[in-house]
């Protein structure tokens, strides 16, 4: 599910949290609070490759200026400034208007991707290459395909249903559909929300599960652990064995106390 945009300036609305009941184990409790944190990470990234493109993304073209693709309400595509960068670095881009967002929705066993603009309405590219967004399903000229420029890592040529590449006008300011090789004014980079991105959600995830200190361990086993079963149990976190590891422990320890 897509959360609502944020952009900078913008005040936080604080969520209401849960508070936790006396079952929550401690390694239970930080878990849940680092997928919150997961969840709620609205930073902007640059996405590196055709997987990571997925939920709200911007869509930064080779312009002097920094510009992006974005779309009115009444389905007009056109070249937006983007305001939020830093020192004209495409790799800082942020999003200020809800009109330079795309939702990047992914055609399942294909590579191809359609993107849904604010308006609920999907990008597409017609015979002339002129670009529209109107249209409320996806059909052929809605869809695209990254693909990753083999120059320039964390840029991509976005080749539509022609095999046609999207491409920076030579006025620098038109956008249009009929490229029909890769260059320069077809190499766009690909900025999204960090937890979408599948490697930090991950590395996020797996962080949670690390970190947990021996006397949570302990708590949970009901009783002091030698360094072996503190491994024992971290291991099993990162495997996703940790219930059953604690299981195993606190069995052994019964039997090693009646031998």
């Amino acid at each position: 599910m897509v959360k609502p945009l944020a952009f900078k300036g913008e005040k936080k609305v604080k969520k209401r949290k849960v508070a936790p009941t006396d079952l929550d184990a401690p390694a239970e409790k930080k878990t849940r609070e680092f997928a919150n944190d997961v969840e709620e990470d609205d930073s902007w990234v640059t996405a590196e490759s055709q997987g990571d493109i997925n939920g709200p993304i911007v869509i930064v073209l080779p312009s002097t200026a920094p510009t992006c693709i974005a779309c009115d309400a009444n389905g007009n595509v056109f070249s937006s400034v983007l305001e939020n960068i830093v020192d004209k670095n495409p790799t800082t881009a942020e999003p200020h208007d809800v009109r330079q967002v795309w939702i990047a929705n992914r055609i399942a066993g294909t590579n191809s991707i359609g993107f849904k603009g604010h308006h609920q309405r999907y990008l597409s590219c017609n015979d002339t290459g002129s670009f529209s967004a109107q249209s409320e399903a996806m059909s052929p000229e809605q869809t695209f395909i990254c693909i990753p420029s083999p120059d320039t890592p964390g840029t991509f040529n976005i080749q539509t249903a022609r095999d046609t590449f999207i491409a920076m006008a030579d006025d620098g300011k038109s956008i249009r559909g009929d490229a029909e090789s890769v260059s320069f004014n077809t190499t766009v980079r690909i900025r999204m929300q960090a937890r979408f991105k599948p490697k930090l959600k991950a590395v996020k995830e797996l962080k949670a599960k690390e970190k947990i200190s021996r006397k949570e361990l302990e708590d949970a086993v009901g009783r002091k652990l030698d360094d072996n079963e503190v491994r024992k149990l971290k291991k099993a976190r990162v495997q996703g064995d940790y219930h059953e590891a604690i299981l195993d422990i606190r069995v052994k320890g019964k039997h090693d106390k009646y031998s």
